[in-house]
């Protein structure tokens, strides 16, 4: 039972990576807000990136 539980576990964690691994292309308005008003910082950039891997606006 074990070693069914580890080996989803794995390939939960394989499966989930390799969709997470898909390219994102900035849209015009991404480039724009990044000359304009670019991330002042590592946090605020890895915040960008988040949302906008996320979709989240």
């Amino acid at each position: 039972m074990r070693r069914l539980l580890v080996l989803i576990l794995a390939l939960s964690a394989v499966g989930l990576s390799a969709t997470a691994c898909k390219p994102h292309k900035r849209t015009f308005g991404e480039k724009v807000q990044d000359t304009f008003d670019p991330p002042k910082g590592p946090a605020e950039k890895a915040g960008r990136t988040l949302d906008r891997a996320t979709d989240s606006k």
